[in-house]
């Protein structure tokens, strides 16, 4: 994540100030001292740290900053473009994460989707207030009537806090977390149509092998990121960024420079040219 904003920021003659999650500061810190190291002048890439509602408020507030990309929940994203509207107007890109739709069609190799659906659902470990929270809310959503299948358990070790992998059906909100929501649907319209349902709008996966059936989903549901038999495959110079409430502006490809430009039109009369 550090270097998908910072790499197109400096790309483009930006000076940088990067506040990273106060859960992982290190990690930025320890790629500022390498930019040091390889030559980058004082001042051009800059690390501060601490908490959102100080720092990150000071950053969204600042008048003399003109631009924010803010990676994060959409309840902070929208304190975010409030700060930027009541400042300077800043330009501000957001991507506010979601709960992505793993669409299985009959024709899908099995072994494979399990492999992707393990990786892409089950495989991040969370920090305690995370891991108390999903916990709540999978408690929540077994008093509104989802049906839970397997897993539920608490996993902890010194290392951090994980969730035993947990698959529930019959739910009426998804859970954010190591949590799958199984869902049939008899027709592909019905398919899309429970995809769009969702107000969130950051990637899909399509697994299926009928070419027709993948070209005409991806087409229709609105995502920011399509993965066809695959899942959570990203290259620098493919685009990633949300729809809806999983925010706007995009991650690599030539759009994130973008976010870092501004046009400027100069006009100019020319006299006594041969051309005019």
């Amino acid at each position: 994540m550090f270097a998908m904003k910072v790499g197109p920021a400096l790309a483009a003659g930006c000076t940088m100030l990067v506040k990273p999650a106060e859960q992982t500061p290190l990690s930025a810190l320890y790629y500022a001292h390498l930019a040091k190291l390889a030559g980058l002048p004082d001042g051009v890439l800059n690390v501060v740290t601490g908490y959102g509602r100080t720092v990150g408020a000071a950053i969204t507030s600042h008048m003399d900053i003109y631009k924010v990309s803010f990676t994060g929940s959409t309840e902070v994203g929208r304190l975010v473009m409030q700060a930027a509207a009541l400042s300077n107007l800043k330009h501000v890109s957001l991507e506010l994460g979601g709960k992505s739709p793993f669409i299985v069609f009959y024709d899908a190799d099995i072994d494979k989707i399990a492999s992707l659906a393990l990786h892409g659902t089950f495989i991040n470990q969370v920090d305690k207030n995370q891991y108390e929270r999903v916990l709540k809310f999978m408690e929540i959503g077994k008093k509104e009537g989802a049906t839970l299948l397997t897993g539920g358990g608490k996993l902890s070790n010194r290392k951090g806090y994980y969730i035993e992998p947990t698959i529930f059906t019959d739910v009426s909100e998804e859970i954010f977390g190591p949590v799958m929501s199984i869902l049939k649907f008899k027709t592909v319209e019905d398919v899309i149509k429970r995809a769009n349902a969702t107000k969130y709008g950051l990637a899909t996966c399509i697994m299926t092998n009928d070419l027709n059936i993948a070209n005409r989903v991806s087409r229709s549901i609105r995502a920011g990121d399509i993965w066809i038999n695959c899942f959570l495959d990203f290259d620098i110079d493919l685009p990633f960024g949300g729809y809806k409430m999983s925010g706007f502006g995009r991650e690599m490809g030539l759009e994130s420079l973008n976010m870092y430009l501004h046009v400027k039109s100069v006009a100019t009369p020319i006299y006594d040219s041969p051309w005019l």
